[in-house]
């Protein structure tokens, strides 16, 4: 019995410091795509745009680029990381597990990384873009069959708990996102002019990206860390699924282009989940800042402060005839002011004790990423609306300005991980060491 319990723990352990490099690859894989392909050329295209004075100055095709390397690229690296370890903490994997995630990183890398250079340089597209597709499709499956199969081993007594059944949904969100990436790419090989989805199909396949997939990881997450880490009381758990109904309401009517309603039941689940969680309430326990910065709570509040205002600025896009603009401004302050802000959070909490670090590198690296990435996605939004909307002509002055904000914050955040990746583990025995000295 000694013997089988030992030999359990064993692999268990090489089952954890596995699933490490593998967090730590799909996070570095995240950060690279989030600096080169997706900032960067994003701020390229915002200078083109703020020099001509017109969004329709840059190529769909690069707007489009930029946009899946971000989502994809960093965050979906991020997502696909993170749930290969969580899977191995509680037990080791079985089929599809750990010995094919490598196979998954190479195929969704190649896959993200290969879709960029089609939209970017328009090489062979016609047979790359559907093959993209299919790669990031098949590494996706890999981890989803993985997942699938994988049991905790409390999990019988405990039932699914709220959280999970969020993060279910948007892992279920991603797949539907990808099914759709593949038919559109395939429709775009055989009928397209170019790798650049149409306004029709795009509008509605960025609704299911971000409110199908993205949005309700952060919810699940949220509801599973944010108690501990920020105090809060009890979550409202028939809130959280109510909430998340009237999203799953809203992605349904978008997909039908019924963009009013879509918009309407979107901002009535961003008002419940947040009540949900109970946020803005007093809180029952002190946060838990120690090894990131003091700043870390009124961020994670802000960033939801900002999807509601996403989704404010999404019902007057829809019902305004010149809506590019607004549209932009809503996207901008969903990605970056809710969906950065939360990574940029709770990144530097989390990632470095998943990979074995335990320790970040820099607080106040951490703390001037959140304030640029504020500053600048609010010079951002604002800017957007005043200058497509031919509100202000100055503000296209203003645009660069944000651009060059966003991409400091991202680059120093970027810095603030790479860093801490590189550090050496901590030990059991100097962890134990560090608690010592702390109480003494």
């Amino acid at each position: 019995m000694a013997a089988n319990v030992s030999d359990t723990n064993r692999k268990l352990d090489l089952a954890k410091s596995e699933s490490s490099r593998v967090l730590v690859a799909f996070a570095v894989t995240g950060l690279i795509f989030m600096l080169l392909p997706g900032t960067f050329l994003g701020v390229w295209n915002l200078f083109a745009i703020s020099r001509q004075q017109a969004s329709e100055s840059v190529s769909a095709s690069w707007i489009q680029a930029h946009g899946h390397a971000q989502i994809f690229g960093w965050i979906g690296s991020f997502i696909i990381g993170i749930g290969y370890y969580s899977m191995a903490k509680l037990r080791p994997m079985r089929l599809f597990g750990l010995s094919t995630s490598w196979t998954c990183w190479a195929l969704w890398t190649t896959g993200v990384g290969l879709r960029w250079l089609v939209n970017v340089y328009l090489w062979n597209w016609r047979l790359m873009l559907p093959f993209s597709a299919l790669l990031e499709l098949t590494g996706f499956l890999i981890f989803f069959i993985a997942i699938s199969q994988h049991r905790s081993p409390d999990g019988e007594k405990k039932g699914i708990q709220t959280w999970m059944l969020i993060v279910i949904g948007g892992t279920v969100g991603f797949l539907a996102t990808l099914l759709l990436n593949l038919g559109a790419a395939i429709y775009l090989s055989a009928c397209g002019e170019s790798p650049a989805l149409p306004t029709r199909i795009d509008q509605r396949f960025l609704v299911l990206t971000t409110w199908g997939f993205l949005v309700p990881f952060v919810w699940g997450f949220s509801a599973r860390w944010l108690p501990v880490l920020l105090g809060l009381k009890e979550l409202r758990n028939r809130g959280l699924i109510v909430g998340f109904g009237l999203n799953c309401i809203g992605i349904i009517a978008a997909l039908a282009g019924s963009f009013v309603v879509s918009t309407i039941m979107l901002v009535f689940a961003s008002v419940v989940e947040v009540i949900a969680l109970r946020l803005f309430e007093s809180s029952c326990n002190p946060p838990k800042i120690r090894g990131v910065h003091s700043i870390f709570p009124m961020f994670v509040r802000l960033a939801y402060v900002w999807l509601i205002a996403a989704a404010l600025l999404s019902i007057w896009a829809s019902i305004s005839s010149d809506s590019n603009g607004i549209w932009g401004a809503s996207r901008h302050a969903l990605t970056v002011g809710f969906l950065s802000t939360m990574v940029f959070c709770i990144g530097p909490r989390m990632l470095p004790a998943f990979a074995g670090v335990r320790e970040l590198f820099s607080t106040k690296l951490m703390g001037a990423s959140l304030i640029l990435l504020g500053l600048g996605c609010a010079l951002r939004v604002s800017s957007e609306v005043l200058a497509y909307q031919h509100l202000v002509n100055s503000a296209w002055e203003w645009l660069p300005v944000s651009a060059v904000m966003e991409l400091t914050a991202v680059v120093v955040f970027a810095l603030n991980m790479g860093c801490t990746f590189m550090k050496r583990p901590v030990t059991k025995e100097d962890f134990w060491v560090q608690i010592r000295a702390q109480r003494n």
